[in-house]
């Protein structure tokens, strides 16, 4: 089993920045990717960013964006404390949405919100104009 808990949502202005933090517990060795989805009101589940593990020491990690937040968003991650990141500068009201991050276990297409096994519980980000 795999937990997850996120934090760092908030209420800020249009062109502010927050960071929101998932810190994953359990089974984290087995987690092969963390991806981060957001959802509005009224909207579908839509994919923001993924990082995928590699499989050496020496190679990068995987990261995905979707077209709508390259170059203003950025996912990262810290293996000491578990813990996955994603900085959100340049925010705009249309970023406004509970955002979720989520857990792969088996590996999939990182873009499709099915292909996760885990979620945490989400947390609020509203972005005022």
């Amino acid at each position: 089993q795999v937990q997850l808990v996120e934090s760092g949502g908030g209420l800020v202005q249009a062109g502010d920045s927050l960071r929101l933090s998932c810190a994953a517990s359990g089974r984290t060795w087995s987690i092969l990717t963390m991806g981060w989805f957001r959802q509005a009101p009224g909207k579908e589940r839509e994919f923001v960013a993924a990082i995928s593990w590699s499989d050496d020491s020496w190679s990068d990690d995987s990261t995905n964006y979707a077209d709508s937040v390259k170059g203003r968003f950025a996912i990262s991650r810290d293996n000491a404390k578990n813990t996955v990141y994603l900085q959100m500068n340049s925010l705009k009201p249309e970023d406004t949405a509970a955002y979720y991050c989520a857990a792969q276990l088996v590996r999939g297409e990182v873009w499709q919100f099915y292909e996760y096994d885990y979620w945490g519980q989400g947390t609020q980000v509203t972005v005022s104009s």
